[in-house]
């Protein structure tokens, strides 16, 4: 894995405003082409075999926690665990997934996975495919996620009746963006979409029903808005009395996947996996370790201990549902440049991977997005 000094190519900003990529330098750079990350052919092959085989580990942990009645580890509230385990035993279908790696050439390790709520689709389908395309027309990069976004959305036409979907987010153009995306390609796998800002999406209580602007009810919804957030603000106990009349997708089992809670659970079932990091819900022996809140976002509230020593720390509004306290892993360092591998996990199959680094050892939301190629 090298990371390779490039150029900005000649009108760039403009050239990812019209692909609709319109928050490259939202807060400073965040699409950054100046370099580009090279991985040979059997780098790649490492990355495709880590996602499938910890996609299974995972679903095998979704039964082992609902087994073992692990809830309290998840802070998830009684009234809401029946809703999940069904959400799971109906097989509610689940399109995607970003594992984040640690990666050194040689060592590949799971740091979190961003299983409900991930972002950063559309640069790492399309627009680093076009940056590829006009600077290296004859290399390949790892990258089907737009190719198997359209085709699973194809297989859930056969699921999902009537075909008309709902897609709901925040206004944020972030958030927005990555939406519209995912409406794009379940439209071009046929389905009727309408985007619906989410906190537009209305509740009749006289039919316990989740209603759009015109008062139609909703019966599919594609959602960019955590469950942890969904049980927080009052809005879960409206899904349970609806009882999946309305289906939700991202659906309700994958709020343990999403959690840091399912680190430990996993190293608990597959204790010195080459893919896992130890990870416990006390510190145990751990003298380099990662103290991170069971649910956060973009780092917050992420604490990073060198023999038994706070090195770096980010501030945020997390960290009351407790902790877990993950080894250490050491980011390969470019000049000061530390990267994660994001590597997606689309229809149940690993798709490609889109890659993030930061001048920190916590990536956070000031990282940079940065393309890749296969050399």
């Amino acid at each position: 894995m090298e990371r390779i000094q490039s150029q900005f190519r000649k009108d760039w900003q403009h050239k990812l405003e019209n692909l609709g990529f319109g928050y490259h330098s939202l807060d400073g750079l965040y699409w950054d082409e100046s370099h580009y990350y090279q991985l040979t052919a059997e780098e790649i092959n490492t990355i495709e075999s880590a996602t499938a085989e910890l996609w299974q580990m995972c679903l095998e942990a979704v039964d082992y926690i609902i087994e073992k009645k692990l809830w309290d580890h998840f802070n998830i509230p009684e009234w809401f665990r029946n809703y999940i385990i069904t959400s799971w035993e109906e097989d509610h279908p689940s399109i995607y997934g970003r594992f984040d790696f640690g990666f050194d050439g040689k060592n590949l390790k799971l740091l979190e996975f961003n299983a409900d709520t991930p972002t950063s689709l559309y640069e790492a389908s399309v627009i680093q495919w076009y940056w590829l395309q006009e600077q290296f027309p004859y290399k390949d990069q790892f990258n089907s996620i737009h190719e198997k976004l359209v085709e699973y959305w194809k297989h859930l036409k056969n699921y999902l009746n009537p075909h008309h979907i709902y897609f709901a987010s925040l206004t944020n153009i972030e958030d927005v963006t990555n939406v519209e995306y995912m409406r794009d390609c379940a439209s071009q796998a046929g389905f009727d979409t309408e985007f619906i800002p989410v906190q537009d999406i209305g509740w009749a209580e006289e039919i316990s029903e989740f209603v759009a602007a015109d008062q139609s009810v909703m019966e599919y919804i594609f959602k960019l808005y955590p469950y942890e957030w969904i049980l927080a603000d009052g809005f879960g106990e409206k899904l349970v009395k609806n009882g999946f009349r309305s289906q939700w997708i991202e659906p309700a089992w994958k709020v343990l996947l999403s959690s840091k809670a399912i680190l430990p659970i996993l190293w608990e079932m597959y204790p010195n996996h080459p893919y896992l990091l130890e990870s416990y819900f006390e510190p145990k022996h751990l003298k380099d370790f990662a103290k991170k809140p069971v649910y956060s976002r973009e780092g917050a509230n992420v604490i990073l201990y060198k023999n038994n020593i706070p090195v770096e720390e980010n501030d945020g509004i997390y960290g009351k549902e407790g902790f877990i306290y993950q080894q250490l892993f050491e980011l390969p360092d470019f000049d000061g440049n530390y990267p994660v591998i994001g590597s997606w996990v689309i229809g149940q199959e690993p798709a490609g991977i889109g890659i993030r680094e930061s001048v920190h050892l916590i990536t956070n939301n000031q990282s940079r997005f940065v393309p890749h190629l296969i050399g």
